[in-house]
């Protein structure tokens, strides 16, 4: 299934390739439905589809929106939005400010871990000012020599219960799926492997995902391991969900996976680009 890629980030979050180069990589590797869903932001869209008119691509508007959900982060995927919708817009920005508290936080933790200028560090990784995430911070931590590459920065120092998380409110599950619904959106779960959720919590989540108007989750994820990809096959289809496939690609050599490289869906699910 590498002609989709429904999942992946440029310079204008934390990725590494701008809109541009992304297209001409998911070209060069043979996708044909990409959506770039860089987080909490859409600024790098317009790009995004110039180039991949050139380059024969059919490019989907997309973002990748952070939620406060029982404690935990997760992340919504909204696919075909309108990045003109007024309502849209303004809930991103207000997501978008709270990251600005966040980095400053992250600093000051880590410069108590004895890293300092890690702010101005993750900065120089920035293309956008206002997303300096985590993955800033881990390139530069890795440029310092703390760790030998992001995956492992993120368990060392900016994992829940290390030096340099800082637990932050984001979007409420609720505002997220609004948002992507009222600009024409369908919003999917993001790579919900990846959460910390006991079967209890997992069928909570679905449940309310789907209540408010979720229409899918990832099954195929660059975040999942290969026996996941069955298992989230089996709660798709237990909650009446569609199954969507990203390779949540970041940039070459940071990513478990490059852009179109996922296996077919599991047997048995609605896949979402059904509804495109």
């Amino acid at each position: 299934m590498p002609e989709f890629d429904l999942h992946c980030h440029s310079t204008r979050s934390d990725g590494l390739l701008t809109p541009a180069a992304l297209v001409a990589r998911a070209a060069q590797r043979g996708v044909k439905v990409l959506a770039l869903t860089d987080h909490d932001e859409i600024g790098g869209l317009e790009e995004a589809r110039e180039h991949a008119h050139r380059a024969a691509i059919s490019c989907i508007n997309g973002v990748e929106i952070s939620v406060s959900w029982n404690d935990q982060t997760l992340h919504v995927v909204g696919l075909h939005i309108d990045p003109a919708n007024a309502e849209l817009s303004a809930g991103l920005k207000q997501v978008r400010g709270g990251r600005r508290h966040r980095a400053e936080r992250m600093a000051e933790q880590l410069e108590e871990a004895g890293i300092s200028g890690s702010l101005d560090g993750a900065r120089a990784y920035v293309t956008n000012p206002e997303l300096v995430g985590r993955a800033h911070f881990a390139r530069y931590l890795v440029e310092r020599g703390y760790a030998r590459d992001v995956q492992s920065v993120f368990k060392k120092y900016l994992a829940s219960g290390k030096p340099g998380y800082v637990p932050h409110r984001w979007a409420s599950l609720e505002q997220a799926v609004n948002w992507i619904k009222v600009s024409g959106g369908v919003a999917i779960l993001a790579h919900p492997g990846r959460y910390k959720l006991d079967g209890t919590q997992r069928v909570t989540l679905l449940q309310e995902f789907k209540d408010l108007g979720g229409a899918g989750v990832e099954v195929i994820s660059g975040s999942h391991m290969a026996d996941q990809f069955a298992a989230w096959a089996q709660h798709a289809k237990r909650f009446g969900l569609l199954a969507s496939a990203g390779s949540d690609f970041h940039g070459p050599g940071e990513s478990r996976r490059d852009l179109g490289d996922l296996p077919d869906l599991p047997a048995g699910c609605t896949p979402v680009w059904k509804q495109f």
